[in-house]
């Protein structure tokens, strides 16, 4: 359990003793997500608003051991790349059932933003600086050799007043090398680099080189779907869309966008993975256009006051993530989480 290196060490779940959770501590309180093999759940850890991904290991030793491998390659990544557009990582542990804590974004993610906002579209101005916080996330991961390979709205968290968006979800990200060999068909269809699923069909499980490019081509969809709030590929199925974009180079159109932010979409999802931008030429291209549409804000001078003795006002507190209520997540307890008797070990067995 712990040694003297001040690290947590279990199979393959290798972390530093100062992530590691007690789950007495945690509470848990409504669903707020859920996935193929996780939920997750809004609760408290040390009374701090959190959101708490509980884990399922799986029902055959395969799938035990092919989870518990993701399990701890997502808590490694989460606990070794810190940004302000990446959700911050508060813990993790993986007895008596896996778990991985992190902030809570009240705000929804930007799949849900943006049906709610349909058939309305976002500014243009919002709709690039989202992307900017997007690749932003992204050229850290990249700058650490981590590859995402799952970038789509869904993964992407929006802060309480919904100015700011936090790349989550690190299941599928892997750390890039040369020589390694990773899955193939990782991710999701319809945001997928062709490359991952070439002309040539693979057998279940073959392996098959890409790089940190998929990203690009996952974030040029997701770039496209900011500005035009569309599903991208729409009236296709996730396979058809796939199959269009692997075998016919199909791509949604950038016929109706301004000419620079076209460029900058149709250069992320080129065929060939190396004619694509790497995302410190991606926020230089989107700083530029940005700078077009949206002229940066004049300075307000700051106030003189005349009085020595004048008292200035705290500083605004701001819009607190951890405070403000979201309707995604249903109404609040009657009873704060904080006062009810109920325990991690508890809601896991109700909730899980």
């Amino acid at each position: 359990m712990g040694s003297a290196n001040g690290f947590y060490s279990c199979d393959e779940f290798n972390l530093e003793a100062k992530w590691l959770i007690d789950p007495k501590l945690l509470f848990v309180g409504p669903k707020i997500g859920e996935g193929a093999h996780a939920k997750v759940y809004e609760g408290k850890y040390r009374n701090q608003n959190v959101a708490i991904k509980i884990v399922h290991r799986g029902d055959t030793h395969e799938e035990i051991a092919k989870r518990e491998a993701r399990f701890g390659r997502e808590v490694a990544m989460l606990s070794r790349v810190q940004h302000k557009n990446l959700v911050k990582f508060i813990g993790a542990c993986k007895e008596p059932v896996m778990v991985i804590v992190t902030e809570l974004l009240l705000g929804g993610t930007l799949r849900k933003y943006l049906l709610s906002m349909r058939p309305r579209c976002l500014d243009t101005g919002v709709a690039i600086r989202f992307a900017l916080d997007i690749a932003r996330a992204m050229e850290c991961l990249h700058s650490h050799g981590i590859i995402h390979r799952d970038l789509k709205p869904e993964n992407l968290l929006l802060t309480a007043d919904h100015k700011t968006v936090k790349l989550a979800d690190f299941g599928l990200a892997r750390e890039e090398s040369l020589t390694e060999m990773m899955t193939a068909e990782t991710g999701t269809y319809r945001w997928m680099a062709p490359e991952l699923y070439s002309t040539v069909t693979l057998r279940h499980g073959e392996k098959k080189h890409y790089n940190h490019k998929v990203d690009a081509y996952s974030f040029a969809i997701v770039l496209w779907e900011l500005v035009h709030n569309k599903l991208p590929f729409e009236g296709m199925s996730n396979l058809q869309a796939a199959y269009a974009a692997a075998f016919k180079n199909v791509r949604p159109s950038a016929d109706d966008l301004p000419e620079d932010l076209a460029v900058i979409v149709t250069s992320c999802w080129r065929e060939d993975p190396n004619a694509r931008p790497n995302f410190a030429q991606i926020i230089q291209m989107l700083l530029h256009f940005l700078s077009s549409v949206s002229p940066p804000e004049p300075v307000i001078p700051a106030r003189i006051f005349t009085s020595e003795n004048h008292v200035l006002p705290p500083e605004s507190p701001g819009t607190s993530a951890l405070m403000i209520k979201h309707d995604d997540l249903g109404e609040t307890p009657k009873t704060p989480m904080e006062n009810q008797p109920r325990g991690f070990f508890f809601c896991f067995n109700q909730c899980y």
